[in-house]
């Protein structure tokens, strides 16, 4: 029935039948596509509510007039249930993207796809709302109290009620209307995208593209920076990130000033609303729907979460109080474990050979610490380690260690960021010198306490030649 429609839309408009039409995979909504192909290729969508379906059609057809890189609508069914677009072709943004998000190291080539984007993103919104009719949303004209509310409840219904937590609702909807308030103080006249992230960007002929806009409304620009840059899947490293929200910020600039310290204030507040209403969709489309990816994605989400609970957020008490508890759910703190970074530092004694790596991985670094003036030379130091105070004043005070440190510091801490971006689980650091018992000891205990300090990742201490072991336990 649905392709006998496009059929027909098809051949009203290029005068010919389509030679074949294909179903393209579905997304997280209800709306279907398909590929018909013959004298022009196409792509007909078939959506089972006319309200939303108009919406995108003068959506699409308004940014178009305004010179934005949307779809071009050709045709539509009298009953507005089936439409013809204009194919952008099979990669989406997600997609090109796709070896970054794997590995958190992103190349040259998709960093300018995503600069190419975020410095798109304020045309759409600023651009596209110049004499937009916002009586054609759906299913709201602007972001409101009430859409606020709607999403809050959405998380707390769809997900935080389905891993069966305990709390106190006429609490946790106090701190919904503060953040309800909060984030209407950053009203604007600009059209919010409100689904900006990467799987509604395709790629054609390198350029971005926009698509599956039409949950857009009158609201504040922090919303789409916020669901864009925050994207569960997307796994950006906060380098990126922070890279990305400054071309933001300049590309906003040519519509309007920019106080950089509140834009970043208020940022965050959208950040937490939006990661919330996320989690409200995983729980619905995962939970209730049985949709494997959107269940795949929730601990990404939870991760975003746990991040962003680092810092207070003093308006929302209770909320936050519900949050830390819902992070640290077995259900997602197993899952966690799994993917936590454990460095291993050892000391030992080149006499009796490197130490193997026993995770298998076989990376990490040997330092050499044998070039580092030797309190073991010395008849008074024989009895102590690298752990007792007079070996640790003489090191010290000759100051060698402490320069030859810094320079490990540097190497180790540089990959132990990198690898908690990457979600890799285990690193080797290794200590050397002549008897396993002076410098290495304490260069090893050093390092594994700055580390833990300063990353909170779980650190196992070994001073091999001494029979000594310690756990510094993570605290992230």
């Amino acid at each position: 029935m649905i392709t006998e429609e496009l059929q027909k839309l098809y051949q009203s408009y290029t005068g010919v039948p389509a030679e074949n039409i294909a179903e393209l995979p579905s997304s997280g909504s209800n709306r279907r596509y398909f590929r018909l192909t013959g004298i022009q290729t196409l792509v007909g969508v078939y959506g089972t509510s006319i309200d939303e379906n108009e919406a995108f059609l003068y959506m699409a057809g308004h940014f178009r007039k305004n010179g934005l890189l949307v779809p071009e609508v050709y045709i539509a069914s009298e009953d507005k249930t089936c439409y013809l677009q204009e194919d952008l072709g099979d990669t989406l943004l997600f997609h090109a993207i796709e070896k970054g998000r794997a590995t958190s190291v992103f190349s040259e080539e998709e960093k300018e796809l995503l600069r190419k984007t975020i410095r798109l993103l304020p045309a759409i919104q600023f651009a596209g709302a110049d004499g937009f009719d916002f009586s054609r949303c759906y299913p709201q004209p602007e972001f409101n109290q009430r859409s606020i509310l709607w999403d809050l409840n959405y998380f707390k219904y769809c997900f935080l009620k389905a891993t069966g937590m305990e709390f106190q609702e006429d609490k946790l909807e106090d701190d919904f209307q503060k953040m309800s308030d909060v984030l209407l103080r950053s009203s604007s006249a600009t059209f919010m995208y409100r689904d900006f992230q990467s799987r509604n960007v395709m790629i054609k002929d390198g350029e971005p593209w926009f698509i599956d806009f039409q949950g857009g409304r009158k609201g504040p620009f922090y919303y789409d920076i916020a669901s864009f840059l925050w994207q569960a899947k997307a796994k950006y490293p906060d380098s990126l990130r922070k890279e990305l929200l400054q071309e933001y910020i300049d590309a906003l600039r040519k519509y309007q000033p920019i106080d950089e310290s509140y834009f970043y204030s208020q940022l965050r507040h959208f950040v937490l609303f939006r990661t919330l209403q996320v989690l409200g969709a995983y729980g619905f489309r995962g939970y209730f729907e049985k949709k494997p990816h959107f269940i795949q994605s929730v601990p990404y989400a939870i991760e975003n979460l746990r991040e962003l609970l680092k810092e207070e957020y003093p308006e929302y008490p209770y909320l936050c109080e519900v949050l830390r508890e819902l992070t640290g759910l077995k259900q997602f703190t197993d899952d966690l474990k799994k993917r936590q970074l454990t460095v291993k530092v050892m000391s030992f004694a080149y006499k009796k050979g490197i130490p193997d790596d026993s995770t298998g991985n076989g990376g990490g670094y040997v330092f050499d610490c044998r070039a580092v003036n030797n309190p073991g030379k010395y008849e008074r130091y024989k009895p102590f380690t690298g752990l007792d105070e007079p070996v640790i004043t003489f090191l010290e005070e000759d100051g060698e260690i402490l320069r030859f440190l810094d320079h490990a510091y540097a190497l180790v801490d540089a990959s132990v960021k990198r690898y908690m971006e990457r979600g890799f689980s285990n690193l080797s650091v290794c200590f050397g010198c002549t008897g396993g018992q002076h410098r290495s000891v304490y260069s090893a205990q050093h390092l594994a306490e700055h580390l833990n300090q300063k990353f909170g990742v779980k650190v196992e201490l070994v001073h091999r030649e001494q029979n000594i072991e310690r756990t510094f336990e993570a605290t992230i």
